[in-house]
């Protein structure tokens, strides 16, 4: 296990438990460190075990996930922990006070064990543990893990977060970028632009994978009198974006909701897109208002950023502050460049700070970013923007 991501399994179902184990073991770079029935028997093997990242049940006998979390940040363990969360009401809300709570990222459960819904959670599962354990890795000191492309065997797209790869040798390098251990990304040279920046009127930001984290980071610390409207895409499944929209306006000074259509986008209120919604911006006679649709998957997804970013530099031109930040794969990297070309600002994550370098890498390569900041950074770089001082 020393040159693995070591998972820790923490479920109260035998048959989850042993469901997510073989998910594990059938990945390269990850294996099973331990296994636990609820987050008493968890605490106990930490130790031991020394584990990378930890996949969390929440509603278990003894000590649930709710509580493990409490008493994980009690202890000091910066183990990351994904959640596995149930797909009704409640498990959504469980799932955002699990995340307030300093767990980094969640996952449904499969719906249906014996369906094409286990091949999904599995490859967006087995991607965040990739993602968050070698990061954790990373932090901690400990040797990187190795990727042997024989170990690989090319079917289809692994991963639905990306566009299909078409050769072993593009699904090698996916994998390698999620580790964190793909070539130095080198910028093209920038599109044509139609105009000069104009003064800021609207935010755009498109995020996945890490973004839960990500997002209640950058909304904690933006100023309450930011006086531009702000759209976001955060993949993420129906049924949790209400939650995590409120989760968000508990910690942010300036307003969040979950997106809804009609909704009038107005200054100081930050929306989030539904899950399985695009979000587009229309003009009406009196205001610009938020559409949702039920179009298909763009870049692999509904909610798409490209969608987003498209839709907005059409309406704002030079007046969009464009922002993609962590995430896997390509969505929104392309139409960040129409903001560019439009005249608009666009700003990427950069790549120590995000979980994964997938999505803003993929915009810099193509020389759609203009400049990368870090995550910490990015509340002071937005405002100062916002507010003409650079």
């Amino acid at each position: 296990m020393a040159d693995e991501i070591g998972v820790l399994i923490v479920d109260d179902s035998a048959l989850m438990r042993n469901l997510i184990g073989k998910m594990v073991e059938s990945t390269p770079g990850l294996v099973v460190a331990e296994k636990a029935m609820n987050g008493l028997f968890a605490l106990r093997k930490i130790p031991r075990v020394n584990p990378d990242i930890i996949v969390l049940d929440l509603e278990m006998p003894e000590m649930n996930g709710i509580e493990f979390l409490k008493e994980r940040k009690k202890l000091g363990i910066e183990i990351p922990v994904v959640i596995l969360s149930a797909l009704a009401r409640r498990g959504a809300e469980l799932t955002m006070e699990a995340l307030a709570l300093g767990a980094n990222d969640f996952i449904q459960k499969p719906s249906d064990i014996g369906g094409e819904d286990l091949y999904t959670v599995k490859d967006l599962l087995t991607n965040m543990l990739l993602a968050y354990g070698s990061k954790y890795r990373r932090s901690a000191g400990k040797k990187p893990i190795s990727i042997d492309a024989s170990q690989y065997e090319f079917k289809k797209p692994a991963f639905p977060d990306v566009a299909p790869l078409h050769s072993q040798d593009a699904f090698l390098h996916h994998v390698r970028s999620t580790l964190g251990i793909a070539s130095p990304a080198v910028p093209a040279k920038p599109p044509e632009r139609t105009r000069k920046p104009g003064k800021t009127e609207i935010i755009a930001i498109g995020v996945s994978t890490g973004g839960p984290d990500a997002l209640r980071f950058l909304c904690a610390r933006l100023d309450p009198d930011l006086a531009v409207p702000i759209v976001v895409v955060q993949h993420m499944p129906p049924g949790f974006t209400n939650e995590f929209a409120k989760s968000l306006d508990r910690v942010c000074p300036l307003e969040v909701k979950e997106a809804a259509e009609g909704d009038i986008i107005k200054p100081g209120r930050i929306l989030i897109a539904q899950g399985d919604k695009h979000l587009e911006l229309e003009r009406k006679a009196l205001s610009v208002i938020a559409h949702l649709s039920d179009a298909p998957l763009v870049s692999g997804h509904r909610p798409s950023v490209d969608v987003l970013f498209a839709s907005v530099a059409k309406i704002y031109s030079n007046q969009v502050l464009g922002i993609i930040m962590t995430g896997m794969g390509r969505d929104g990297a392309e139409q960040l460049g129409t903001i560019y070309q439009e005249g608009g600002i666009t700003l990427g994550q950069d790549e120590a700070s995000s979980v994964v370098y997938g999505m803003p890498r993929v915009a810099y390569e193509l020389g759609h970013v203009m400049e990368q900041v870090p995550l910490e950074h990015m509340a002071q770089r937005i405002c100062a923007i916002v507010k003409g001082q650079g």
